[in-house]
């Protein structure tokens, strides 16, 4: 199986009311964790590279073929996709050249008319090689490759005329934001989701932040469209609780439980259980 755009795994979703998950890379491990929770699931996956886990795992072309090579080594059979997560202008055309299937230009710093003109672009180039893209429109808050900001929520108007460019699935700020929630977050507003998806039509929608939001509202945000959720703290929460137990255990002090692999592996699993527990959340368990 080779890796491949989103585009068409998102457009299923949208037509059978179900999401699929992003799950962002962090290490080696992450990458088999994934990778075998969609194969066992049968479930279509997105695994998402920020620009930090680029610089961190060797950029993106030794990803791409990290990715891959997992791949045919641990015989995945379901579709899955390798994305840009949150990218600047230059990492999004550094993906769309090394191996990537899908990538999101972030371009919702910008004034709306530079956001178009450089996904106008993004679109041009990724659509030539068939490769998926992401816009989006409204700040996502919360931190995110060590920068911090309250975030935004989008103009529905801003929506559609990036939505008019040809992109496959749009990214909104709907108050969602990255990393934990604070106690008093306000929760997704759901009539400004309404709103954007009138404006849009049938293109799928993209709930960032989808880490530690109650399952009632993950469920009502897929019912008015999302179609895509990124998940990353609650899956690297995971891997740093079960490293710790593993210490605090004195697992390591065990045979050969000092080596790499097996400090890592209770990491592994505990990630692996978290993207499952997410599919099952998301509905996309059995769809691939």
């Amino acid at each position: 199986m080779k890796l491949v755009s989103a585009k068409e795994m998102l457009d299923a979703a949208v037509r059978g009311h179900y999401a699929v998950g992003h799950f962002n890379l962090n290490n080696m491990e992450s990458v088999r964790a994934f990778l075998l929770a969609a194969e066992e699931m049968r479930s279509p996956i997105i695994l998402g590279v920020s620009g930090g886990t680029a610089k961190y795992m060797g950029g993106y072309r030794t990803i791409s073929h990290m990715v891959q090579d997992f791949m045919d080594f641990l015989k995945i059979t379901v579709p899955v996709a390798l994305h840009v997560d949150h990218g600047k202008y230059n990492e999004a055309l550094d993906a769309i050249e090394n191996g990537f299937s899908s990538v999101m230009f972030d371009g919702s710093s910008y004034p709306i008319e530079e956001n178009i003109a450089k996904t106008k672009e993004i679109v041009k180039l990724a659509h030539a090689k068939g490769i998926s893209v992401e816009a989006e429109v409204g700040g996502i808050g919360g931190e995110e490759d060590g920068r911090i900001s309250r975030g935004e929520c989008a103009d529905p108007n801003e929506c559609r005329m990036i939505a008019d460019l040809g992109i496959d699935f749009l990214a909104a700020g709907i108050g969602n934001i990255h990393g934990k929630y604070p106690a008093d977050w306000e929760g997704l507003h759901f009539d400004l989701l309404g709103e954007i998806k009138e404006k849009i039509g049938d293109l799928p929608l993209v709930l960032h932040g989808g880490s530690c939001i109650p399952a009632d509202q993950i469920r009502k945000a897929i019912s008015l469209g999302v179609s895509k959720i990124n998940v990353n703290t609650e899956c690297q929460i995971a891997f740093t609780e079960a490293t710790r137990k593993y210490f605090e255990d004195g697992k390591d002090k065990e045979s050969k439980g000092f080596t790499p692999r097996a400090v890592l592996a209770p990491g592994l699993e505990a990630t692996k259980a978290m993207c499952i527990k997410k599919m099952e959340l998301f509905g996309s368990v059995g769809k691939a």
